[in-house]
């Protein structure tokens, strides 16, 4: 068993209740490999903004838990060289998909877990949810749960169509679970395909697909049921067109990929939405640079000669989202 606490991490908890009072939202960024965490910590260290790495349960197989558990020990050293000597970082289980998983990970120093049982029959959900919730809270890791279900793929998660949150049950299942946090569905997508080319109407002058907007009224509800509670939006990647475009200049093929269009981030965050998942956007950066020396130097061969421009370009994108979308720089000095 291993503490977050003797990481230098923390948990969920202040941060959220700092940012629904403030107005801002925590950024959750996903990470697979060490040039995005450098990325993230780099970002959030020179921005002072509070952040959440987030690993999925792929991501997590992808890197070995035992590493994962040092990179997130390093990720604090790391960010306290860069001069943030009271860094706030969140390691964050996202979408754990059984009791097993979640309680893996808390063993292994996880701060906070996602338990998403959102496809589940409601009193299976709240059952599970509550399972994960018992045992966290003896750690004192916080939990997110799940109510409703976003289209899109990501990762071991995939859905065909989204089911927008229901505000009448959330109040009963809050309070039967004990979650900490509650991620909604009103419109969000995983995946680089948020929307279909149907669901979207084009611009007349660029010919580019604009998204349909967000339920807030949904939004709305729920904060009307749920007063001053911890609300999550995920699959909110805006999927910058001048990544995809950069991509598809050097060889790859995202036709009408489309995202969640900032300004309606930029609302949310300003609401009881106080943690926004991107994931989606620094992968399109990553390939992007990854492309672009490709293309330019095909004779290169040194993965740190193109995985140090993804990085850089990821670091760019994050203090983007950190300080003109999500509001949180400055908030942990």
């Amino acid at each position: 068993m291993v503490s977050f606490k003797e990481l230098g991490l923390v948990n969920t908890r202040e941060m959220f209740a700092k940012a629904i009072k403030g107005g801002y939202a925590i950024p959750a960024f996903n990470f697979n490999n060490m040039e995005q965490l450098q990325a993230i910590i780099k970002a959030s260290a020179e921005t002072k903004s509070p952040v959440i790495l987030q690993v999925s349960k792929g991501a997590r197989n992808y890197a070995n838990q035992t590493l994962l558990r040092y990179m997130a020990q390093g990720a604090v050293e790391y960010a306290k060289e860069l001069g943030w000597e009271h860094p706030q970082i969140c390691l964050h289980l996202d979408h754990g998909d059984s009791f097993e998983l979640c309680k893996s990970c808390v063993d292994f120093g996880f701060s906070s877990v996602m338990i998403d049982a959102s496809a589940l029959p409601y009193e299976e959900n709240i059952a599970l949810t509550k399972k994960v919730v018992d045992y966290a809270h003896q750690f004192d890791v916080t939990v997110e749960a799940e109510l409703g279900v976003l289209a899109g793929v990501e990762d071991e998660v995939a859905s065909e169509v989204s089911h927008y949150t229901k505000p009448e049950e959330v109040v009963d299942f809050a309070t039967r679970t004990g979650c900490d946090s509650l991620a909604i569905s009103i419109g969000t997508s995983h995946g680089a395909y948020k929307f279909t080319p149907e669901q979207c109407t084009r611009d007349p002058k660029t010919g580019r697909l604009v998204p349909p907007p967000l339920a807030f009224d949904v939004l709305d509800a729920v904060m009307e049921q749920l007063p001053g509670f911890p609300i999550v939006l995920h699959g909110s990647s805006s999927v910058p067109q001048e990544y995809v475009d950069m991509i598809n200049q050097y060889g790859g093929k995202l036709p009408d990929a489309v995202g969640i269009p900032e300004e309606q981030l930029r609302k949310a965050s300003k609401s009881a939405v106080c943690k926004i998942n991107i994931d989606s956007d620094s992968r399109l950066a990553f390939t992007a640079a990854v492309r672009k020396v490709f293309a330019e130097k095909p004779a290169e061969f040194d993965p740190r000669k193109y995985c140090g421009p993804a990085r850089d370009l990821m670091t760019e994108l994050y203090k983007h989202k950190i300080i003109n979308v999500l509001g949180s720089d400055g908030k942990a000095e």
